[in-house]
């Protein structure tokens, strides 16, 4: 049975690509052979990560995200502030946060988590945290690297000139390889402004 590795995501434009290409570039201060930088044209907002699904199963799960959007318009996000997972003393993930019209992006990907629920996928015990991921250090970074990169982290600031116009969510797919992982659209499904009902 064909397996596939995938998640559910929204995609960013190419001028927003560019803002995120400055911002690793203005953070990669000397040699830093600890830090894996994620690929700006690769980065993504991840809604739920799927993990290795059965490829007959690709229909199901685009129409549950075709169910979830129902009734939600297109909406914008706003990307801004630098932050880190867990903290800036021991940072283990480096991340743009996202702003804007996040009541709209947690009710997507509460009705995405649930309409999972019945195909087989646990919904996840964490909160969801809107973010692109920029960089992830490697397990042997030392402690006072993870440190010093915390300190750069947080006197760096940041607000994209670009927002993020969610008229669009994507079941994608994750290639594995050697240079790292490589994305892919399986399907889409947009996102419809509601019929306006007339008045008579």
């Amino acid at each position: 049975m064909k397996q596939v590795r995938s998640f559910i995501a929204i995609e960013l434009s190419e001028e927003l690509k560019q803002e995120l290409i400055q911002l690793e570039a203005q953070l990669k201060l000397g040699k830093q052979p600890w830090v894996k930088w994620v690929d700006p044209y690769s980065i993504h907002l991840t809604l739920k990560f799927l993990g290795s699904i059965a490829a007959h199963k690709i229909g199901d799960i685009t129409r549950a995200i075709e169910a979830a959007a129902q009734g939600i318009p297109p909406f914008h996000l706003e990307v801004r502030d630098l932050g880190v997972f867990p903290n800036l003393r021991r940072v283990q993930v480096v991340w743009v946060g996202v702003g804007g019209e996040v009541d709209k992006l947690g009710q997507l990907q509460q009705r995405i988590e649930a309409g999972l629920v019945p195909l087989g996928f646990a919904p996840e015990s964490r909160p969801f945290t809107p973010h692109l991921t920029l960089a992830r250090l490697r397990d042997w970074a030392p402690l006072d690297e993870r440190q010093r990169f915390g300190q750069l982290i947080a006197s760096t600031k940041f607000e994209a000139v670009h927002s993020i116009k969610v008229d669009a969510i994507s079941l994608m797919r994750s290639q594995l390889t050697r240079e790292g992982a490589i994305y892919s659209q399986i399907s889409s499904v947009r996102l419809k402004k509601p019929l306006s009902t007339a008045t008579v």
